[in-house]
């Protein structure tokens, strides 16, 4: 396995999938159906804000995606989901994907996404990944990561803890959840 900066060459259509197929349940009443959500997503994806995962051959097999005030990984834009959805899907999208949240705190370095290959889980891709994103938040003079997962999500909630990260908070979604799919996120930090 190969852990590096960026996304290698070639692969945004792989990573738009991989990020898609950890996201899809929960934006796919607002982004879907697949094929427009792929288009969106694959266009909105910054290569400069993932640590990307690849195999020996060169396969993409995950993804660790930041947000920065200057960027994330998907970081669509009014226009970007207008190209996508026209004007009037792109309007009640941006306002519902918006109240989900735009943070982009300074104290700790934001997550934006993770996500492993089916095939590629349980070998250690998310614990490297989250390692990499650790040293870049060091790089970046951050004292700790942080990270939000839906309530849906036990499994990834269990890894995290297992790698030292503790719930600081739950925030519920309020009636987006018909939308999104689940109640609330918990709000997960681990020093670095």
């Amino acid at each position: 396995m190969i852990i590096a900066k960026g996304l290698p060459s070639g692969q945004h259509s792989a990573a738009a999938q991989l990020y898609w197929q950890a996201f899809g349940s929960k934006l796919g009443k607002v982004l879907g159906p697949d094929a427009r959500a792929l288009q969106f997503i694959e266009a909105a994806i910054d290569p400069t804000h993932v640590i990307s995962a690849t195999d020996d051959n060169g396969n993409l097999i995950g993804i660790a995606g930041f947000k920065t005030h200057s960027s994330a990984f998907v970081a669509g834009s009014l226009t970007a989901l207008a190209k996508t959805y026209g004007w009037p899907g792109a309007l009640w999208r941006a306002a519902l994907l918006n109240l989900l949240s735009r943070d982009t705190e300074n104290r700790r370095f934001l997550t934006d996404g993770l996500a492993v290959a089916p095939y590629a889980r349980s070998q250690g891709v998310g614990t490297a990944l989250l390692g990499a994103l650790s040293e870049e938040a060091r790089r970046r003079h951050y004292p700790a990561l942080r990270l939000d997962v839906v309530n849906t999500n036990p499994r990834a909630q269990a890894l995290y803890t297992r790698l030292g990260f503790t719930v600081e908070k739950s925030t519920s979604i309020g009636p987006l959840r018909h939308v999104f799919g689940f109640r609330f996120t918990v709000t997960m930090i681990r020093p670095v």
